[in-house]
Parts: C-alpha cells; sequence; structure tokens
C-alpha cells in the first residue's frame, strides 16, 4: 500500500523562516548542549504539496487504504475519467506524494515472531552527524522502521526478529557496543492492528 512523505520542492519561494527566541541562561552557568534537527538535504520551508486539490487527496485516500485498486475503480470513486486519474496517479508519484506501492508482509510468515521498540539514546559527540547514524540502523536486518524522535531519546526503532535470544543479542551485543550509543531501552510489541489515518 503506498504511503506519503513530504519532500523538498522548488516549485516556488517559501516564506522565510522566524527566529527562534532562546532562554535566558543564568550568568556562570553552563549553556545546555544543543540537540541538531536532522539535516535536511534542502529546505522544506515551503509546502511541497500545495497544489494537491480535491481529486488529487480523493485518489490518495483511496489508493492508502487499497493500493490494489484498479484504475478503472479509481476513477468511479472519485468522480473523474480514467484517462484523468492515471494522469493524476502517475503525477502524484512523481512529485513524491506517493513514496510507492507494496505488499505489507507479517513478518511472523518470515519466521520473525517477536517485534519490539527499541528507544536509543546517543552520546552528545555523536549527534552532529545524526544521518550516518540513521543509516546504520536501517541496515540493520532486523529493522522494519526507524524513527527520529523528539524528547530525551534520537531514535526510536521497530525490529522483527525470531525469538528473545536474537532481541537480546541485537540490544546488548549490536546496539548497546555501538561507540555512538549512550542508551538504549526495549518494549515488546504484544499486538498491533492497523489504523485507518484520517
Amino acid at each position: 500500500m503506498p504511503s506519503a512523505r513530504r519532500i523538498p520542492s522548488s516549485r516556488g519561494e517559501g516564506d522565510a523562516a522566524e527566529p527562534v527566541s532562546s532562554t535566558a541562561i543564568p550568568a556562570g552557568a553552563a549553556p545546555a548542549p544543543s540537540r541538531p534537527a536532522l539535516p535536511d538535504a534542502a529546505s522544506a520551508a515551503s509546502d511541497p504539496f500545495a497544489d494537491l486539490d480535491a481529486v488529487d487527496l480523493a485518489i490518495l485516500d483511496e489508493l492508502e487504504h487499497d493500493g490494489r485498486i484498479s484504475n478503472t475503480e479509481l476513477a468511479r470513486r472519485v468522480g473523474v475519467a480514467e484517462s484523468t486519474c492515471l494522469k493524476r496517479v502517475r503525477a502524484l508519484v512523481a512529485s513524491g506524494a506517493i513514496v510507492g506501492f507494496h505488499a505489507e508482509v507479517d513478518p511472523a510468515a518470515r519466521g520473525l515472531h517477536l517485534e519490539a521498540l527499541i528507544t536509543i539514546r546517543l552520546h552528545a559527540h555523536a549527534r552532529g552527524d545524526l544521518r550516518r547514524f540513521q543509516a546504520y540502523l536501517e541496515r540493520l536486518p532486523a529493522t522494519r522502521r526507524v524513527y527520529f524522535v523528539a524528547g530525551d531519546r534520537d531514535f526510536l526503532l521497530h525490529v522483527a526478529v525470531r525469538d528473545t535470544r536474537a532481541l537480546r543479542e541485537l540490544v546488548s551485543d549490536t546496539l548497546s557496543l555501538h561507540p555512538e550509543v549512550a542508551a538504549t531501552s526495549t518494549s515488546l510489541i504484544f499486538e498491533h492492528a492497523p489504523g485507518r489515518p484520517r
């Protein structure tokens, strides 16, 4: 099923970002180390999908919930001609509004019966190159999703493994021993159900 993401766009100039005020620091006190944002390839000050109209949004809604729907049925549901619908879908793919089409496979079908969420906090010196560490997490065989998050942790990692032994090895022997990792916390997933975003 397709998913949507935001990408930088060169269509028009975006508004300038407003300056962020800083909190005053008492005299003599050392400022708290800043946590850099995950850098983007380019500024996304303007909304790259601002030009999407009601038909585009209806197409996205239908495809998000049934990525295998035929173009004929999709056109009928959104109320446009089949040729128009096909052009719209191709334009949405080209713009990045539709990331791709894929099958969502139950990890248990591949023998991965245990899923977990692992929060990861990096050492302060490692936060200067968050993209590199994110790429490292994405390459781990057990990884299903990687999230860069706010708060006292830097990443949330969704993994699927065969059993508790495999999970322990991943956390204790791989992640915790990584020189850039300061701390981890693991939560087992008992059950999850697909949502229908609106």
